[in-house]
């Protein structure tokens, strides 16, 4: 799968910095014609209305969740822990800039899309936690559930491409940058733990109460369960994503547009701090190189100057890999730490062109 991820993003990369090539070839024997016909300065005021800008912004929510991940070295589960923090929904407004070509349709031309999300902070669901603690088998040992709050999301995307016509429709392949930061904390809520187990001497089980036990009874056999209230935990992840990809699409009656768009890359960096309040413990993840993959559409109606869009977007990391330090010096541990993503965005938008 990684080879094939890698593949992808090198042809679409050659494939990107080729049609540049042959567009800047093109343009340059359009100028040396136009010379003999037209004054400089005439060919720069046509090649200046051929580009256009908008801004526009921006309101939509996103479905999904971040994913904190713990991988294991001598238990049984695929796991250690698995933390997840849900987003649903979450609500954030925005703004989008745009220049390239004012009528796509009429030649090869660079775009570049800039664009900015920032939630509310509210209460977005739930906070799970799971571990997978015995090494004896992979069954659930402990687990929690509390409110999660989401305090703070950004989100930045910067596209930079070329749109190529195709008879009616086109074709914009690209390179996207981009950068999402999401704060978390849990609060309230219960958990459910399973009890501690181990062996006497003629291989019985029999409770076992130390702090740490690494066999347990099954979790739904009497376990010890437990309230919570007030803030318990909180979590902040920022993410670092470098990805081609391409857009599709085709104009209808002058007046609507359809696109479709995919982008793929190997290319995925995250770095988080999960601190629990209640051990005064803090953990300090740094992962990276997973599969990150997005799919989406845009439907938009146009009019003069003013642009109506629906767009939405499914963005999912998965498998990135990495260490983990404890308070910053009390414990290092190489290739433990994850992290994973999946959400569904939905935005509506309103440009004016200039």
């Amino acid at each position: 799968m990684k080879n094939i991820t890698v593949l992808s993003v090198l042809v679409t990369i050659i494939f990107l910095f080729s049609a540049i090539n042959s567009l800047n070839s093109e343009e340059l024997s359009e100028n040396i014609e136009q010379s003999n016909e037209e004054t400089e300065a005439e060919i720069t005021e046509k090649r200046q209305r051929r580009y256009g800008a908008s801004i526009g912004v921006h309101l939509g929510f996103i479905y999904g969740k971040s994913i904190e991940l713990v991988y294991p070295t001598d238990t049984k589960g695929k796991y250690l822990s698995q933390l997840l923090w849900n987003m649903k929904p979450l609500y954030y407004s925005g703004i989008n800039i745009d220049v390239g070509l004012n009528d796509i349709m009429s030649g090869k031309g660079y775009f570049s899309t800039l664009s900015f999300k920032a939630g509310f902070p509210v209460d977005s669901g739930i906070h799970e936690n799971r571990d997978w603690m015995s090494i004896e088998n992979s069954r659930l040992t402990h687990y929690s559930k509390h409110t999660n709050r989401t305090d703070n999301f950004f989100l930045i995307d910067w596209h930079n491409g070329i749109s190529i016509p195709v008879s009616i429709f086109y074709l914009k392949p690209f390179i996207n940058f981009s950068w999402m930061h999401f704060s978390f904390s849990g609060s309230n809520g219960h958990g459910t733990y399973a009890r501690g187990k181990k062996y006497d001497k003629d291989g019985i089980p029999t409770e076992d109460h130390s702090q740490n036990p690494t066999m347990f009874y099954p979790i739904l056999d009497n376990p010890r369960k437990i309230d919570y209230y007030g803030k318990l935990i909180t979590y902040d992840q920022d993410w670092l994503l470098v990805a081609a990809g391409f857009s599709f699409g085709t104009n209808i009656l002058s007046l609507f547009s359809i696109n479709l768009s995919f982008q793929i890359s190997p290319l995925t960096f995250c770095t988080a701090i999960d601190q629990h309040l209640t051990t005064g413990n803090t953990y300090y993840d740094y992962t990276g190189f997973g599969l990150f993959l997005e799919g989406g559409g845009n439907f938009s109606f146009k009019w003069n100057f003013l642009v109506l869009s629906l767009e939405l977007n499914y963005r999912y990391v998965s498998n990135t890999r990495g260490y983990t330090v404890i308070n910053k010096a009390d414990y290092y541990a190489p290739n433990e730490s994850g992290a994973g993503l999946s959400l569904m965005d939905t935005r509506f938008i309103i440009k004016f062109q200039f």
